[in-house]
């Protein structure tokens, strides 16, 4: 049996705004997520948020908070993750599709009015918390 992975998703707010791409590979094709990817060894989830992020968006993230975790299986991809989310409400630069083969492209989208289908741990967040409205608010 497949051991558990780490994911790190990184919820990017801008203007009331979050940053959304829709995946091309691996599972949860069509979907639309957040950047993100897998926690590597030795890093802590805000470094790997950082590092994701650049690589897929071309973004640079300022102050970075802990947000929920998820529990998801894939049961046809016999894959089981952990998604640590990260909450950003500073990020310079424009996003851009930094790997094609993987992002079809990133908008951004109004919280209460999510494109569909969305990745199922962005659909377990909905779930657990109700809503992204509260984890839009940047801190004071």
């Amino acid at each position: 049996m497949p051991q558990p992975r780490i994911g790190v998703g990184v919820l990017i707010f801008r203007d009331g705004k979050i940053l959304l791409g829709r995946r091309t590979s691996s599972h949860g094709e069509g979907d639309w997520s957040a950047p993100g990817g897998h926690l590597e060894f030795g890093e802590t989830p805000q470094q790997c948020a950082a590092r994701e992020v650049l690589e897929e968006t071309g973004l640079i993230l300022g102050d970075t908070a802990l947000g929920p975790f998820t529990n998801d299986v894939f049961h046809a991809e016999q894959k089981h993750y952990v998604t640590l989310f990260v909450l950003a409400h500073a990020a310079s630069g424009t996003p851009q599709r930094c790997e094609p083969e993987k992002c079809a492209g990133w908008q951004w989208f109004d919280p209460a009015d999510l494109p569909q289908p969305l990745f199922a741990p962005l659909r377990s967040l909905l779930a657990q918390e109700g809503s992204l409205a509260a984890l839009a608010k940047p801190p004071v």
